[in-house]
């Protein structure tokens, strides 16, 4: 990963899709800052097109649309888009493969996972999730070991879920999609254009890894430093500094090269 303050101009030129991590990405600490925030609006103010891409619930994510300056809002690790229609309207998309009656299938891995592995406990923000589950090993106290991440992911795989690794959550999930497919799908079906090479994505952990896959142009926050060793697809551009600050480094540097050219 090189720094990002090495983008080009003509790189930075051909940004008009703004898609973004948010825990540990775009904030600090659990924190939204002002730094960060601000950071979004200047963006957007420039006229890029923002989508967050997160494993986030769809409670948190009908208030994201409506208050923060995105156009859409991919949840729950691609289960679905909150976006604004036409006029403004909030309107979802749901991926083809996520799964109408998970509830009691993710209530059993629940219950697997809990018993499996000490410590660990349901997300707080687990009420207002549809399609996924939400294993907490680091947002709150006790905080537990990369290790426990691993065991609660291969405790969820071999009950058949697909499972990520974020920096605060194991995301699990049943059917086949990830934020890779959703982030593809939704360009293709909903906006109709192909959007990736005109995008670029911000991540921070192994849960952001198929996005940095598909995408060229990405870049990481320097909290990915102890993520690193164990992800094979690594962003070209990393910043300099972790979480909301160092995504406000990029996008001052991604403005002020759009003005060079």
């Amino acid at each position: 990963m090189r720094p990002v303050l090495e983008m080009t101009p003509a790189e930075a030129a051909r940004i008009r899709f703004v898609l973004f991590d948010i825990d540990d990405t775009i904030t600090t600490a659990g924190k939204l800052t002002a730094e960060a925030y601000s950071a979004l609006w200047a963006l957007a103010d420039a006229g890029l097109r923002l989508i967050p891409v997160t494993g986030r619930p769809a409670g948190w994510c009908d208030l994201i649309l409506r208050q923060w300056p995105v156009c859409a809002v991919i949840g729950e690790n691609g289960a679905f888009v909150l976006h604004c229609a036409r006029g403004g309207r909030p309107e979802t998309f749901t991926h083809p493969n996520a799964p109408a009656d998970a509830q009691a299938r993710l209530a059993a891995l629940r219950d697997a996972v809990l018993a499996a592995v000490p410590g660990c406990r349901i997300a707080r923000d687990q009420f207002c999730r549809k399609y996924d589950l939400a294993i907490d090993f680091c947002e709150d106290a006790p905080r537990l070991p990369l290790s426990a991440a691993e065991e609660i992911r291969r405790v969820c795989e071999a009950q058949g879920a697909h499972a990520k690794i974020s920096s605060i959550h194991v995301n699990a999930w049943f059917g086949d999609y990830d934020k890779r497919s959703m982030t593809e799908l939704f360009f293709r079906e909903v906006l109709r254009e192909d959007a990736v090479s005109q995008s670029i994505f911000f991540g921070d952990s192994p849960n952001d890894e198929p996005m940095f896959s598909a995408f060229p142009l990405a870049c990481a926050v320097a909290n990915i430093a102890p993520f690193a060793a164990r992800m094979a697809h690594l962003p070209p551009y990393v910043a300099s500094l972790p979480g909301g600050a160092g995504f406000a480094e990029a996008a001052a540097h991604i403005l002020a090269q759009k003005e060079r050219v």
